[in-house]
């Protein structure tokens, strides 16, 4: 109240954003490495995994399918309940999880165990995950934002190689005696750190205008995609039953009931799991369409591989994972000239990406049926190394272009419809060309059953460059 007895207004200049500094995305992208790194991270340990637990192909698959399909179900609903009780609250949350369910998954007794709790981790993770492209929207901008995408998306793709290189390090080194179980329980105190700085330098974000959970849309999705992906892992194995014919009638009819409800709640005015209308944005659809069958591709060249090279070569998980250590250390140095490369020459590296990845997996084939059964890492490195070349002028720049123009109000929903997608193809990959490939051994050998699986692969890879053709030829 002033001397005249007018009151006065004091007016506020707005909150400034909160920042994410270097010690804060580091500590965000260890958050994303760590689901990607568990999804890899046993495809060199399943055959010690099966002979320690007695666990037949199909559970093995099991290992790798339930882990994904639980993780691609629930990631959308983790970046909305993000949006509602704080991102940074989930992020710790989800990474507390995380750690819980690896310790829960190295201390498995028994096959079927081992299988819930990766399930679990799988759930863990969705949780964990979308938080981190959601801080970064929220909490960079201008050339720090864009930094921090290509970081994150280099991060994504190291992080598939890299888990299985450790996978087989892990498992060779038998720490205190706790062989397979080592890939799980290294997860330990790595959350424990990252706990630890998350509570310190990940500032808490949250949306101004929280959408509700979408029930229907979440438990829709869950059936589709079970539908699709219980048959397709477990068919080969258990001859092909009527259940699996079933399962497998059943999953158009889900998806088209989860598009209908989930169209239905976008035109009211909602924002369902996975809105239609962002799929009128170009540069999502198509970038969307081109990651379905490369995340197919890598998911099952992983895991075909990493089998192949163990019970077709006999060799043991550190030679099979450092089969691919070419693979992983040419992604990371290409990767880093991504930035660069996008502003000099546009989106058509994306092209040239899917080119290069080609003819480096032409070169793993041409390997493969020459020198089998004296398959290593001397005649894996050029086509790996080459591949990799590829593989990181493809992906890192994909994801940008992916959620170059999703609006700032639905950077959430944007993400999490791009990780959904990536993760439930990366388990469509190990369930198809997993089967194909263990189908096709029995009658025609390990050597023609890789080479087949690979050029299947090859046809994938050409339809991703097709499509490339059709992406936006600048990033916004």
């Amino acid at each position: 109240m002033t001397e005249t007895g007018t009151l006065t207004t004091t007016v506020r200049a707005p909150a400034a954003p909160p920042a994410l500094g270097g010690l804060g995305l580091f500590t965000v992208l260890l958050g994303a490495a760590l689901p990607l790194i568990d999804f890899f991270i046993v495809n060199v340990a399943l055959p010690t995994i099966g002979q320690d637990l007695h666990a037949s192909e199909a559970v093995l698959e099991l290992v790798v399918a339930g882990y994904g399909v639980a993780y691609a179900v629930l990631l959308v609903l983790g970046g909305r309940l993000g949006d509602l009780f704080g991102r940074r609250r989930l992020f710790l949350g989800g990474m507390a999880a995380f750690g819980l369910t690896s310790l829960a998954c190295g201390l498995a007794p028994t096959a079927w165990t081992l299988v819930a709790a990766r399930v679990a981790q799988g759930a863990a993770s969705a949780a964990m995950l979308p938080q981190v492209l959601a801080t970064i929207q929220a909490a960079t901008s201008g050339p720090r934002r864009a930094k921090a995408m290509g970081l994150y998306g280099a991060t994504a793709g190291l992080s598939m190689v890299a888990g299985q290189i450790l996978g087989g390090l892990l498992v060779a080194a038998d720490i205190a005696g706790t062989g397979w179980r080592s890939v799980f329980l290294v997860n330990v105190p790595v959350v424990v750190l990252g706990l630890v700085l998350a509570r310190r330098v990940v500032p808490e974000t949250r949306s101004q205008r929280p959408e509700p959970i979408d029930a229907p849309g979440t438990v829709l999705l869950a059936v589709a995609l079970l539908a699709l992906l219980a048959p397709l892992t477990e068919g080969r194995a258990a001859g092909w039953p009527l259940w699996t014919w079933v399962s497998l009638a059943l999953f158009p009819v889900a998806a088209g009931a989860f598009y209908g409800v989930e169209r239905r709640a976008d035109r009211r005015g909602r924002t369902p799991l996975v809105p239609p209308s962002l799929f009128e944005l170009t540069s999502l659809r198509r970038g969307l369409i081109m990651m379905v069958p490369f995340s197919i591709g890598f998911s099952g060249f992983m895991f075909v591989v990493a089998v192949a090279l163990q019970r077709g070569e006999g060799l043991g998980p550190v030679p099979a994972g450092l089969a691919l250590a070419p693979m992983a250390v040419v992604f990371f140095a290409t990767s880093l000239c991504g930035p660069r490369l996008i502003a000099r020459f546009g989106t058509r590296i994306v092209t040239v990406g899917g080119l290069i990845q080609g003819v480096g997996l032409a070169l793993i084939a041409l390997a493969a049926w020459r020198s089998w059964p004296d398959l290593g890492v001397v005649q894996l490195l050029p086509g790996a190394a080459v591949a990799g070349a590829g593989q990181a002028l493809q992906l890192p720049v994909l994801i940008r272009i992916i959620l170059s123009e999703v609006p700032a109000a639905r950077a959430g929903v944007g993400s999490g419809v791009m990780a959904t997608t990536q993760q439930a193809s990366l388990a469509v990959g190990v369930a198809t060309l997993g089967t194909l490939f263990l189908s096709l051994v029995p009658s025609h050998g390990m050597r023609d059953a890789l080479v087949t699986t690979l050029l299947v692969q090859l046809a994938g890879v050409a339809l991703t460059t097709t499509l490339s053709l059709r992406l936006p030829r600048t990033i916004s």
